[in-house]
This record gives structure tokens, C-alpha cells and sequence, in this order.
């Protein structure tokens, strides 16, 4: 049996208890929960795991020895003042996304984390969603050819929330989805050479964020977008990919949130797998000239995945899988991208 690495939450909402607990649960042979930092543990609505302490005293996690990572999943407003406050006990971090507001503060959490030879690092869970693990098969594959442009989609017909919600910069519809596909983008294809950005306000000044199209710019050739609405009564495709040859679309997101939301867990049979009507579709020209069009079996995701790497960076002192400059750079594109609305 493999040593465990001993975490705990701070925070005990749905964060914690759909993103984050249910994937750390199918890997007790290698990661155990001790606490769970909450405020007003009678209020919680999360039934209790057996063998968790539930504290309502932070410092509790922060002196407990034992405990190796923190993991913050709390709202975005806190993670840099609890970050730090981990980082100065001595412990490993993981934070929740957005990582922090500014480009600054997430500077100084890295910095301070290198000082005391600790581990920070943001919880980016959607690297291991299935669309894009299945457009990275396909690229890799290089049947469609070199790569010009990829889109990345994050749609949603909700009028009533921008409606209903007031302007302020870190409580946006950029900083709460783009902090997903942007790292998927900078993740895969690195730092771009520009970035281009058209953040808007639908509803008018005043009102929320509620729309966002960032291109990201590598040479001459390649462009990945990332793009979101509130406002699309029919998403676009999740993820398209066009290449000099041919072209990938796969019309349907990742499932592992889907089937969180109805409480179908991981390690229950097909959990976050697709149907074969929702596979991608493959459409290239051979080196024949020959039209093929074909579907994609989906790679399953599985966001245990970045449980699985972390447990390696702490346990055998292995590169963490995000790196600080890739959230530093995110969070520099989401400053850049809402400055000036208000």
C-alpha cells in the first residue's frame, strides 16, 4: 500500500463536496481526508464523510502536523488573504479558481511559496475534461493537419443572472469561466505571442460582465478562442478544432459536472462517459483527396486526474502540473480583459 498524503478543505460547500471530495474518495489508498475547515458546522447542507473531523477553528488544520496540502474552496474574494495565511503556517496550498484578483497578489503567493520551499498551486480540475483530452487525441493524431484555430465554448441561456447582478470586475462572467478555458488553451499550446480581447456588457454599463471572446495568438497560423454568453439559447459547440486538412467538433461538454449535479458519482459505471450520439465529429480529406467523415469515441475525463498529480508532486517531489507562471498569465489576460468596463 502506497503512503498516503494527508489533506484538508477549507470550505465545505459545493466546491468542496461536487469538485474536489467525491474523485479524492475513489483514492483513499493513496490520499485521506483528516478536517474540513467550516464556519458553522450545524448549518452545513454536505452530509458528513465518515472518518472527516469537521472543525470550526482554521488553526486546527493550520497546527495539525500531520496535515500535508490545504485546499481552499471558498469563494474567490478569499483565496488570497487564506492562501498566505496557509503559506505562513507551513503548508502546501491548493486554491480553488479564479486563483487570486490581481496579477500582483498571485505573484506574491508564488514568491512567498518558493521562500519557504512550500507547494502553491491552483486547482485547474479542467484539463481533464473530455472534450478536450479528445481534441488533444485528434490533434496528436495529425490527421486534420496543423492546427490554425481552435474555439473553445462556454455557453449558457441565463438571462435572468446578468439581469439581476450589478458590474463589479472579479464577480464576472470572464473571471468565473474564462479562469477554465484560458488554462486549457495556455496549458496545451503555451504562452501566446498576443492576446486580443472583446469583453462586453449586454445589458449596459452597470450591469455584469455577461460576454467574452478572447483570441490568443501564436505566430501567423494558429488562433484559439475562448468564448462565453449568457445569452445563447443554443450553445456552440463545445470545442471545434480546424486544421489545415480537416476538422474536429464536439457539440457536447465534458459530462463529470452533469452527473455531479444528479449525484451519479465517480466509480459508479459510466460516470462522466458519453453516449455514442454525443461523440465528436472527424472530418478531414486523406492523401488521396478521399472526404471522410467519421465519430470520435470519447476520451473519458476524470478530474481525480489532478489528485493523482498532486499526490506525486507532495509525495515523490515531482513538477506540479500547474505551474505558476500559466495562472500568473491567465490572471494577467482576465485583468487586461476587464479593465475599462464598469
Amino acid at each position: 500500500m502506497e503512503k498516503q498524503m494527508v489533506i484538508a478543505y477549507i470550505g465545505n460547500g459545493k466546491s468542496a463536496n461536487r469538485y474536489h471530495i467525491p474523485f479524492v474518495l475513489t483514492r483513499k489508498d493513496k490520499i485521506r481526508i483528516k478536517k474540513i475547515y467550516t464556519m458553522d458546522h450545524s448549518r452545513d447542507k454536505w452530509a458528513e464523510i465518515p472518518g472527516v473531523q469537521y472543525v470550526e477553528d482554521m488553526d486546527e488544520i493550520l497546527k495539525d502536523e500531520e496535515i500535508q496540502v490545504v485546499i481552499l474552496s471558498t469563494p474567490h474574494d478569499t483565496h488570497y488573504p487564506l492562501a498566505k495565511k496557509v503559506l505562513e503556517a507551513g503548508k502546501n496550498c491548493v486554491s480553488e479558481k479564479p486563483f487570486t484578483e490581481t496579477k500582483e497578489q498571485a505573484e506574491e503567493l508564488f514568491a512567498l511559496a518558493k521562500k519557504k520551499g512550500l507547494m502553491m498551486q491552483c486547482y485547474q480540475n479542467r484539463r481533464f475534461d473530455s472534450d478536450f483530452l479528445t481534441a488533444q487525441k485528434v490533434i496528436e493524431s495529425g490527421i486534420i493537419g496543423d492546427v490554425t484555430e481552435v474555439e473553445i465554448s462556454f455557453d449558457y441561456y441565463r438571462p435572468e443572472i446578468p439581469q439581476k447582478r450589478e458590474f463589479h470586475p472579479f464577480h464576472s462572467f470572464l473571471y468565473g469561466h474564462a479562469c477554465h478555458t484560458l488554462d486549457q488553451v495556455i496549458s496545451y499550446f503555451g504562452a501566446p505571442d498576443r492576446v486580443q480581447c472583446d469583453v462586453r456588457q449586454l445589458l449596459g454599463e452597470g450591469k455584469m460582465n455577461d460576454y467574452f471572446d478572447v483570441d490568443l495568438f501564436y505566430g501567423n497560423r494558429l488562433k484559439a478562442t475562448v468564448k462565453s454568453s449568457y445569452f445563447r439559447v443554443k450553445p456552440r459547440p463545445a470545442f471545434t478544432v480546424y486544421g489545415m486538412k480537416g476538422m474536429f467538433v464536439k457539440e457536447v461538454k465534458d459530462k463529470q459536472e452533469e452527473h455531479l449535479k444528479m449525484f451519479y458519482m465517480p466509480g459508479q459505471p459510466g460516470f462522466g462517459e458519453d453516449k455514442p450520439s454525443e461523440y465528436g465529429t472527424l472530418t478531414y480529406m486523406d492523401e488521396n483527396g478521399v472526404y471522410h467523415e467519421e465519430k470520435v469515441p470519447t476520451v473519458t475525463g476524470d478530474y481525480g486526474r489532478y489528485y493523482d498529480a498532486l499526490y506525486e508532486t507532495i509525495m515523490n517531489g515531482k513538477e506540479q502540473l500547474v505551474k505558476p507562471w500559466e495562472t500568473i498569465l491567465q490572471i494577467e489576460i482576465m485583468e487586461k480583459g476587464i479593465r475599462g468596463l464598469k
